[in-house]
C-alpha cells in the first residue's frame, strides 16, 4: 500500500548540544492518507503494509524527548496538534488527520497543544525498540553511539519501496 507522497517536505535540525537531532531530515508527509479516510486502522494498514509495524495508539508527550534506539513514524489518525521538532530552539508544525511525521533517531519532539480528538499511531522499523531520553547531558555520548548504530530502514512507511526516505536517508 502506498500513501500520498505529493505533499512531502524535508526538515533539518542541527545538534543543539542538548538534543542530538540528526543529519538525516525529518520527513513530513501531508495528507499521506486522505483526511476523510484517516483513521487508526487506515494508518496501521499503511505502515504495516510498508514494513513498519505499528505499535501504539496515543498522543505525543508534552515534553522534549528523543529516541536513541529507533526511528519513529507518527501518523495522525484524528484531531490536530502543534508539535515542536528539533528541541527548544526548533520549529513548530501543525499536524492534521492523515499527516505522517517520520523522525530519524535522535530528533527531539514534543506536543505543544492538541485538540480533544487528537490521536496518533506510532510505528517503527522491524527490530527497533524505542527508548525515551529527555536531553540530559549525562545521556551523551552513549546516546550518540546508539543513534549511530540504528540501522537505516529498508522501506519507507508511506511509500514502501518507492518512498523518499530510501533516497534522502542514504
Amino acid at each position: 500500500m502506498i500513501g500520498n507522497l505529493s505533499g512531502t517536505s524535508f526538515e533539518y535540525f542541527a545538534d543543539d548540544g542538548r538534543f542530538p537531532n540528526s543529519a538525516l531530515p525529518v520527513v513530513i508527509y501531508r495528507q499521506a492518507v486522505a483526511p476523510d479516510q484517516a483513521s487508526a486502522e487506515a494508518l496501521e494498514a499503511l505502515f504495516d503494509g510498508n514494513g513498519w509495524p505499528s505499535q501504539w495508539r496515543a498522543g505525543v508527550y508534552d515534553y522534549h524527548h528523543y529516541h536513541s534506539t529507533a526511528h519513529e513514524c507518527l501518523g495522525v489518525a484524528s484531531g490536530s496538534a502543534t508539535l515542536q521538532l528539533g528541541g527548544p530552539g526548533g520549529r513548530e508544525f501543525t499536524v492534521s488527520p492523515g499527516d505522517v511525521v517520520l523522525l530519524p533517531a535522535g530528533t527531539a519532539h514534543r506536543r505543544l497543544s492538541a485538540d480533544a480528538a487528537f490521536l496518533m499511531v506510532g510505528a517503527y522499523p522491524p527490530g527497533q525498540s524505542w527508548d525515551i531520553l529527555r536531553g540530559d547531558p549525562a545521556d551523551r555520548p552513549e546516546a550518540d553511539q546508539r543513534i549511530a548504530r540504528v540501522a537505516l530502514p529498508q522501506t519507507d512507511p508511506v511509500g514502501g519501496q518507492g518512498g523518499p526516505v530510501l533516497e534522502k536517508w542514504r
